[in-house]
């Protein structure tokens, strides 16, 4: 039976982003729910994905649970497989899907790993961990075609799923770029990779034709619609537009953002990552406003319940994920620079580097960055 609730938002002091003791308590959450291995579940019973594990360590870190999230990370380098993949799905200590591995899920690793560098500044950690995020870009750009596009996964005897996922690429994209930064932080400069995002940037805002070939559009999740603005496929005025373009299609007044634009179910890490996307495009007003009502949907426990079906004023599923509640701190951290790494979903920034030359580096980077700038 689905959880009725009130749709009205907690009151708070003031402007507050978020209430007191909300850091701590849902660090504790997330906590409490991480298996002895170091791997971070959706949920306790519930079975661990890569992509969903790196956002809840990012949650971790941003909390300063740094021997957690090491742990996390260090639960991941153990899980790799030889060609620098992971299952799609793992559950209390097994794999608990063997039938795929995906490229975003893989690469994802990359923008964890320089997360928590970025915060901790321990370079101990990123020298560790370089192996682990070498091997899974190496991975996930062995499924880049020659147009640019990254095949979103391969099956379990590593044969290719040929086709190609906007909000997947973009995630990629993101990684690919976290990726360059660590190896430039370590003096490895990957110019190969420079070259791959460049192509993927590229494929994303110029070859739509590449993506959604074989199966029906994903045009009604709102993943496709913000991702390619939260990862820095789009900047500037181009994000601002994109944003605008389909906004009232997937946000509902006062309640958030729609998973798919077809259902009246909001979620709550889809408003969080629209959240930052919005302070990318520059809209921090808007972003705010976002963001501050998601805290209605916090447990007594310190946890986020998943969503919101605003027809039925019920909660559904009645899940309260640890990736949902990574989503909300990275959310925080990008409104309120609570660490060091507060823009890191929110700018875009690629090093300098003279053996990078002019045809390694994205020409939308140079138009709209200049660089490395917002």
């Amino acid at each position: 039976m689905n959880t009725a609730v009130s749709a009205s938002p907690p009151t708070s002091a003031g402007d507050a982003l978020f209430p007191a003791g909300f850091v701590r308590d849902s660090a504790d959450y997330i906590l409490s729910q991480q298996l002895p291995d170091g791997s971070i579940p959706w949920f306790r019973g519930g079975y661990a994905d890569p992509w969903d594990h790196v956002e809840a360590a990012m949650g971790l870190s941003i909390a300063g649970e740094y021997a957690a999230a090491e742990k996390a990370y260090a639960w991941l380098a153990g899980e790799q497989l030889a060609d620098g993949s992971w299952w799609a799905a793992y559950k209390d200590g097994d794999v608990h899907d063997s039938d795929r591995r995906e490229s975003n899920f893989v690469a994802y690793v990359a923008t964890g790993v320089w997360h928590h560098f970025l915060i901790t500044g321990n370079r101990l950690f990123l020298r560790e961990q370089w192996p682990m995020v070498e091997k899974a870009l190496g991975f996930v750009l062995r499924l880049q075609t020659s147009t640019g596009d990254i095949h979103w996964a391969v099956d379990a005897d590593g044969s290719p799923r040929e086709d190609a996922l906007v909000t997947g690429c973009s995630s990629i994209y993101k990684s690919l770029e976290c990726g360059i930064r660590a190896g430039h932080a370590l003096g490895q400069v990957r110019t190969d990779w420079v070259a791959a995002r460049n192509r993927l940037g590229e494929a994303l805002r110029h070859r739509p034709e590449r993506f959604d070939r074989t199966w029906e559009s994903k045009a009604r999740f709102s993943m496709d619609w913000f991702y390619p603005v939260l990862t820095g496929v789009f900047r500037g005025d181009a994000a601002r537009a994109r944003l605008r373009r389909k906004w009232n299609e997937f946000v509902v007044d006062g309640l958030g953002c729609r998973c798919v634009n077809d259902e009246p179910w909001v979620t709550v890490a889809e408003s969080c990552e629209l959240t930052m996307a919005l302070v990318a495009a520059g809209e921090r007003g808007r972003a705010a406003e976002i963001y501050r009502g998601l805290h209605r949907w916090q447990d007594d426990d310190g946890g986020y319940w998943t969503g919101y079906v605003y027809p039925d004023e019920a909660i559904w599923p009645e899940e309260k994920t640890t990736w949902t509640v990574g989503a909300m701190l990275l959310a925080a951290d990008a409104l309120a620079a609570l660490t060091p790494a507060s823009e890191l979903f929110t700018s875009v920034s690629l090093p300098s580097h003279p053996a990078q030359d002019a045809e390694g580096i994205d020409h939308f980077d140079q138009l709209e960055l200049g660089g490395s700038q917002r």
